[in-house]
């Protein structure tokens, strides 16, 4: 498993839309990057600030945010816990 470190995340990218409201198949080029995800790992903070964040919590962050990473099969953002915009409940 992966164990960021200091002020770091590692998320999981929710899957990209792929019918609009309407019924509308959305082609894999026109797919906007997904900027919702669930919280897999968390590093254990810096400068002696705790981390805002957990395991399992889904979050909204920005659009450019984090280092794309594909491990196992599977595709993962590491990101600042800056980056992210709010916690949902």
């Amino acid at each position: 498993m992966m164990k960021p470190v200091n002020d770091r995340v590692v998320v999981q990218p929710a899957r990209a839309e792929e019918k609009t409201k309407g019924g509308i198949i959305i082609p894999d080029t026109a797919k906007e990057k997904p900027q919702r995800g669930k919280i897999i790992s968390v590093g254990t903070g810096k400068d002696g600030n705790k981390m805002t964040v957990k395991k399992g919590d889904t979050v909204l962050y920005g659009k450019y945010s984090g280092q794309e990473l594909h491990y196992e099969g599977k595709d993962y953002l590491i990101m600042r816990e800056d980056d992210i915009l709010v916690i949902l409940d």
